[in-house]
């Protein structure tokens, strides 16, 4: 076994079914009194229904966030804080509300309890992307970790199948890339593939059945080990493609990660000396990237960039962004090879392997 390092961040997690009762007590846990919730517009009913059950820990509601963390967004919310004099932050939603917490803490130094209602994974991360001119950067300092993770099955009940699709695929692809991760480790290895598992046995049944409370758990389980690997590595080639595409592009997050996982996994598996293989394995197929590719597929996601959004003369522009400043990566590319995997994955071609 070769030498590594692993580091453990602080986390509380508070996982079951009916679990968002506890929230006031989570936030007198950390000696708060004055919760501002947190919430996108169309989650507001949601973020209501948190402030009742806050009762007079409750002192306000911003419910504007947006996908990607516009900066601009980020300032209104900040002032709204200032106005309440809130001292914590309460979260409900996907990536879009609880990034717009760890933004806010990055300027007012809350802390803030998460409430994710999909499987995006941001609650387990000290990552903030956040966009401004176009353009999406990033963010890594562990002062943005939420203090506490309530996780309630039930909010995930009313997540549309399409929606549980994607949210499940940007899950996954966490895990996908920590298994080759410049800083990975054993432990996170076990966890990504423990993960993985969980989610591709979970989400099929999810498409039968968007009620079946067992699968539901079962994905919600794979989802915050997810973020956990997320986390707790380094970021590559995938995250750098879908940061660039959703921050210049504003293309949705979670169809952005499901539509190009398979593309960067086959780019990277011929470099990682068989850490994918085992995906490959829980997937039933001979390559990692075809069998990401078909489980999108087979659980009705979209695969190419075309269906989202994408507009074709922006590849050689999203070529060019992905390659000026790029994350670490197993295996070094150029910017053809790039426009090359963009083209496949904007006509939904499978993965070149």
């Amino acid at each position: 076994m070769k030498e590594f390092t692993y580091t453990g961040h602080p986390a509380r997690v508070v996982f079951g079914s009916g679990t968002v009762r506890q929230i006031a007590s989570e936030v007198e846990r950390l000696g708060c009194k004055r919760a501002l919730v947190l919430s996108t517009s169309h989650q507001a009913h949601e973020a209501v229904a948190l402030s009742r059950l806050l009762g007079h820990l409750a002192v306000g509601r911003f419910t504007s966030a947006e996908i990607h963390t516009p900066v601009a967004v980020t300032q209104r919310a900040v002032e709204t804080a200032d106005e309440v004099k809130a001292d914590c932050l309460v979260a409900i939603g996907g990536g879009s509300a609880i990034g717009l917490g760890k933004a806010i803490t990055l300027h007012r130094k809350l802390p803030q309890i998460a409430v994710p209602t999909t499987y995006a994974g941001s609650e387990m991360t000290p990552i903030l992307g956040q966009t401004d001119n176009g353009l999406k950067t990033t963010i890594r300092n562990t002062s943005l970790l939420p203090k506490a993770v309530i996780y309630d099955v039930n909010f995930t009940l009313s997540l549309p199948p399409a929606l549980s699709a994607t949210s499940g695929m940007n899950a996954m692809a966490h895990a996908v890339e920590a298994l080759y991760a410049k800083d990975g480790n054993p432990v996170i290895s076990m966890l990504a593939l423990e993960a993985i598992r969980a989610l591709s046995d979970s989400l099929p049944a999810i498409m039968k059945d968007p009620s079946d409370v067992e699968a539901r758990t079962k994905a919600l389980y794979g989802a915050w080990l997810c973020g956990i690997a997320l986390g707790t590595t380094g970021m590559a080639l995938h995250h750098k493609l879908c940061h660039t595409l959703g921050g210049s592009f504003n293309l949705p997050h979670s169809e952005t990660h499901t539509v190009v996982l398979p593309h960067a996994a086959a780019f990277n598996a011929p470099a990682v000396g068989g850490a994918l293989d085992k995906v490959a394995e829980i997937l039933g197929a001979k390559q990692p990237g075809d069998g990401l590719y078909e489980f999108a597929r087979m659980i009705g996601a979209p695969v190419g960039l075309k269906e989202i959004g994408m507009p074709e003369d922006g590849l050689d522009q999203a070529a060019e962004i992905a390659t000026q400043n790029p994350y670490w990566n197993p295996r070094p590319f150029t910017k053809q090879q790039i426009r090359s995997l963009l083209d496949d994955a904007y006509f939904g071609r499978p993965p070149s392997n």
